[in-house]
């Protein structure tokens, strides 16, 4: 049974080169048997109507009484007919009308080889013969199957009587059949030449899919590093570049993933051990009953923490999964900008920053999830007012570019590092290298990104020599019919310190 795809393969192909040289030495052979037979029966009719001929030539006195060999026809004659044998392996005889009389045959040659004209098949034969026609057959005689040949014999349009010329079938098939061994074994050569062609076509294909199952293996024991080499044919290297791009995610996934619970463990683990350890105090009375309120709300600080990455973690799964459709609509960016920063308004002025907001037009209208491109700008504003130091500054930028809007959150704070910026929508990248540890849960630029993506859009970090601009793109849309829009104001701005 065969259960290997090379197996199955090669007996196929070879299944098929087989049927095919079966069919075509079938065809040859039964074309050059019946075109040799064919050219056999025409030679010996030619050699019957030269036999003819010759005894046409002899007196007609004569012709009552054998050939004497003193005549040069009649010595002619007996030369054709041994020749005829000799080439052919054919015995011949001249009959006179009546069939019973044997004007000339080479009995001895017919006597050694113990050979007799059926006398019931040349009185059948005959009757055609004399009235001019030609016939050629295949019938069984004494000595097995035979080709016979009857013509007549015509002397001043007078047919005086037939030339039988007949010849022993296995001698006709024995001529053809050595040459038919020869295609034969020309075939079978060439059916062993095209199936070590095709074995090394074939190993060439599957070597490269023994290797890709064997590498599937390893990486399913979670060996991420295998790649397939990238040879044989176009087909094949295009699938062994699919294959190694496929590891390569696949490798980059695990490592995501791994990071992904080392950041969760760590961020779970640090609020739950300090959690633990004020608790404990309280309970077992190291921390004093003075300083238990104080260490309360620190414990209460930490819940609030975890429920907030908890928080963040949900919405980026449910963001990643699509479980929350877009509620696409038309609303003015600036006005959402103006709640985000009523909202923010407390944390503004608690570290004495000054926010500045150039506006390109007013209002400046958008197509978008109003909610969710909300959350995008409270996490960019977030991000600023915690990494820029007291007194420092934020800008706020829209701008109109072709059918996009743009939009651009800058801070005069310590900014990123170059290193650093390839990974900045990562999930879990922390502020800390950029110097300010201990700040956020490093899931806010991840969901801005994933929104974005959700929207079709882009968000990036741009380069600045002073503090980090982020700036992303919402495709622009239009006003409600039935709103007033403003006048417009090219580079409004506002100040609020």
């Amino acid at each position: 049974m065969l259960r290997s795809m090379f197996a199955k393969l090669m007996a196929v192909v070879l299944a098929i080169v087989l049927v095919c040289m079966l069919a075509l030495f079938s065809l040859f052979y039964l074309s050059m048997r019946d075109s040799y037979i064919d050219n056999r029966m025409d030679s010996l009719k030619s050699q019957a109507y030269e036999i003819a001929y010759l005894a046409s030539r002899v007196r007609n006195n004569d012709m009552l009484f054998p050939f004497s060999s003193s005549n040069t026809t009649n010595t002619y004659i007996e030369w054709k007919v041994n020749s005829v044998y000799n080439e052919y392996q054919a015995f011949c005889v001249v009959m006179d009308r009546t069939g019973t009389t044997k004007l000339y045959a080479n009995e001895e040659l017919m006597a050694s080889n113990n050979i007799h004209f059926d006398e019931r098949q040349i009185i059948r034969t005959l009757s055609n013969v004399l009235q001019g026609k030609e016939v050629i057959e295949k019938s069984d005689t004494a000595n097995g199957p035979a080709f016979t040949v009857a013509v007549p014999w015509i002397d001043n349009g007078y047919v005086l009587g037939a030339v039988f010329v007949q010849t022993a079938a296995q001698t006709v098939y024995a001529t053809y059949r050595g040459l038919a061994l020869q295609v034969a074994l020309a075939a079978i050569i060439a059916f062993v030449v095209a199936g070590f062609c095709i074995f090394l076509v074939t190993r060439q294909i599957i070597s490269p899919l023994r290797v890709m199952a064997q590498m599937s293996g390893e990486m399913a024991e979670g060996k991420f590093d295998r790649r397939v080499p990238v040879t044989g044919s176009r087909e094949t290297q295009e699938l062994a570049t699919a294959f190694n791009l496929m590891a390569t995610q696949l490798e980059a996934l695990e490592q995501t993933r791994r990071d992904f619970v080392a950041n969760v463990s760590h961020e779970l683990r640090s609020p739950m051990t300090s959690m633990q350890g004020f608790l404990q105090g309280m309970l077992d009375g190291t921390i004093p009953m003075s300083e238990q309120k104080q260490y309360m709300q620190i414990v209460l600080d930490e819940t609030r923490r975890l429920s907030k990455l908890v928080g963040s973690l949900l919405n980026l799964s449910r963001l990643e999964n699509g479980e929350t459709p877009l509620a696409m609509s038309d609303f003015d960016v600036h006005e959402t900008l103006r709640r985000v920063i009523i909202a923010s308004m407390s944390q503004l002025d608690d570290k004495q920053m000054e926010l500045s907001l150039s506006f390109e037009d007013e209002p400046m209208y958008v197509h978008a999830d109003q909610d969710q491109i909300e959350q995008v700008l409270i996490n960019l504003l977030s991000n600023a007012i915690k990494y820029t130091p007291a007194g420092g500054r934020i800008r706020i930028q829209t701008a109109q570019k072709d059918k996009l809007t743009s939009i651009t959150v800058s801070d005069n704070g310590p900014g990123i590092l170059p290193e650093d910026a390839p990974y900045v929508f990562d999930r879990f990248y922390k502020a800390d290298k950029a110097h300010t540890v201990g700040k956020g849960t490093g899931l806010g630029l991840a969901i801005c990104k994933r929104i974005m993506e959700r929207h079709h859009q882009s968000i990036r970090l741009l380069p600045t020599d002073i503090g980090a601009t982020f700036e992303f793109t919402l495709e622009s849309g239009h006003a409600p019919q039935n709103e007033q829009t403003l006048p417009e104001d090219s580079n409004a701005a506002e100040s609020l310190g």
